[in-house]
């Protein structure tokens, strides 16, 4: 087996983007994944039919706490242990802060923020017992610079930031590291629902000339579960291509 073989790997949020690419790449590398979404995909039933033992998947709303610690408990249950969690799901709302709803802003935390929470504490209890795991945390530019229309989502990733190091100081003693990953635009969802004028803005900012693919967010993720991240925790690893340098 090879090096990342033989770990259960919990990832919310994994059908699309950034998570199906995780999902993807540790099925291949021999891991047993779970991950889960509001709705199915065709992805979703491609791994059940490719991975019948390893690959479990449940629909679950991200903004639903008991939920979210009901998947834990199933995968604990179909697997008997959780070494490595990605808390990917995430949702953004573009408006100013006057003009969004109430509602968008609760959900907003709520998937965001909330989710990672409740999913940490309840993975924790396999990891601790284990006396070793890895929390990857999905954070994002915007936690470390400003920008008109993503208050609330920004402040959702800077949380996580926080979350990540502190976290690494109550856990490090116990064998478990946490660290996140603050991507900047990449292609996905979220970059498409901008304009072209947008995008080579944001290109033309880009020291490196391009934005970013899941395969280069995928990669690192891939180390710091990796035996060679072993001394590393507490960490912001951006992936910007250099926008914020």
């Amino acid at each position: 087996m090879g090096k990342h073989s033989e770990k259960v790997i919990l990832i919310s949020g994994g059908s699309r983007g950034l998570g199906r690419g995780l999902v993807e790449t540790m099925l291949k590398d021999g891991n047993r994944v779970a991950t889960f979404s509001r709705a199915s995909s065709s992805f979703v039933e491609t791994c059940f039919q490719q991975y019948p033992d390893s690959f479990f998947w449940e629909a679950v709303d991200g903004s639903n706490t008991d939920g979210i610690k009901q998947f834990a408990r199933m995968v604990m249950d179909r697997y008997a242990r959780i070494d490595v969690l990605v808390n990917n799901a995430g949702i953004g709302t573009d408006g100013i802060i006057t003009l969004m709803s109430e509602d968008d802003i609760r959900r907003i935390l709520s998937v965001n923020l909330e989710a990672a929470i409740h999913l940490s504490r309840a993975c924790l209890k396999s990891m601790m017992q284990q006396s070793s795991g890895c929390i990857v945390n999905i954070s994002s530019v915007n936690a470390l610079r400003g920008h008109s229309g993503v208050a609330v989502y920004s402040a959702t990733k800077a949380a996580l930031d926080g979350l990540t190091r502190s976290l690494a100081r109550e856990l490090g003693p116990l064998g478990i590291r946490v660290n996140s990953v603050a991507p900047g635009y990449f292609q996905s969802e979220m970059s498409e629902a901008l304009t072209e004028a947008q995008q080579s803005r944001i290109v033309h900012r880009t020291p490196l000339g391009r934005l970013g693919t899941v395969d280069d967010l995928v990669g690192i993720i891939r180390f710091l579960i990796s035996a060679e991240a072993g001394f590393i925790t507490g960490q912001t690893i951006v992936v910007d291509g250099g926008l914020t340098c």
